[in-house]
């Protein structure tokens, strides 16, 4: 071999031939570099007014619908943590709560608005309530410690354990397997031991049938409607645009990805 005029003598039991690149460091070096396969579809104005177009028109029927099967669950709330407590200690409720000699039962009378057909789900409420709260949350790991506590034996505590993200949450206590009639009044007996007033806490018992999205939830199918409605109105301003100024349109064959098609 021949460097600069200088002759050099390699042994051809050292040269070793550079190795392939297997087919996984390519395919990460075309997903490094950008160079992968892909659908570049040309925006045209015709193609992005269609496009936002047809999604309205999906998206506001489906939100209608959605909308109406939330407004088809009936309800019945009820809050008690103000009207169970005795009309001597409405104005220090901390004084009724913390003691112990006075009884905490509580009878609340619930009129049915319409008629509830089984199962009808019974929860308790709170508000205001910060569950994921750390100090809260620890309270899991003081049970893991209790040996002779069987936590699988205790379906009100498994729910309750189950940490709200949010301040305001239901968690499910019973079910009601015969229907209700509508003007049907019924009888909860309950009692107001949970010290909500310390930190300005709500406490509510909530009967609710469900549909085919489950309880009430007027969210998903406004955000639905939003959506839907937004697209049609970005469509038509688009549209307005194009034909009050529209645009001369460059040749698609001269792109990056087609110039191998073209000759010359």
């Amino acid at each position: 071999m021949e460097v600069d005029g200088v002759y050099a003598s390699v042994d051809p039991t050292v040269v070793r031939s550079i190795p392939i690149q297997s087919r996984r460091q390519r395919a990460l070096h075309q997903f490094t570099q950008q160079t992968l396969p892909a659908c570049k579809p040309v925006l045209t104005p015709a193609s992005v007014i269609t496009t936002f177009f047809l999604l309205g028109l999906i998206f506001v029927p489906v939100g209608f619908i959605t909308l109406r099967a939330s407004r088809s669950v009936v309800e019945i709330v009820e809050r008690y943590d103000a009207d169970c407590v005795p009309e001597e200690f409405r104005g220090n409720k901390m004084s009724y709560i913390a003691d112990s000699s006075i009884p905490k039962n509580c009878s609340r009378t619930l009129k049915v608005p319409k008629n509830m057909k089984a199962p009808i789900y019974v929860y308790y409420q709170l508000d205001n309530y910060y569950q994921n709260h750390r100090s809260i949350c620890l309270l899991s790991t003081l049970f893991d410690l209790v040996k002779d506590f069987q936590l699988s034996d205790q379906e009100d505590f498994i729910v309750w354990m189950r940490t709200a993200a949010l301040p305001s949450f239901r968690k499910l206590y019973g079910r009601i397997e015969v229907d209700l009639d509508m003007d049907e009044e019924i009888t909860v007996d309950l009692m107001n031991n949970y010290n909500t007033y310390s930190f300005g806490g709500k406490k509510k018992i909530v009967l609710s049938t469900t549909s085919w999205i489950g309880g009430r939830n007027d969210f998903i199918g406004f955000a639905f409607m939003f959506v839907g409605s937004s697209s049609i109105l970005l469509s038509l301003v688009f549209m307005l645009l194009h034909v009050k100024n529209p645009r001369t349109y460059g040749d698609a064959a001269y792109l990056a990805w087609n110039k191998k098609g073209i000759s010359g």
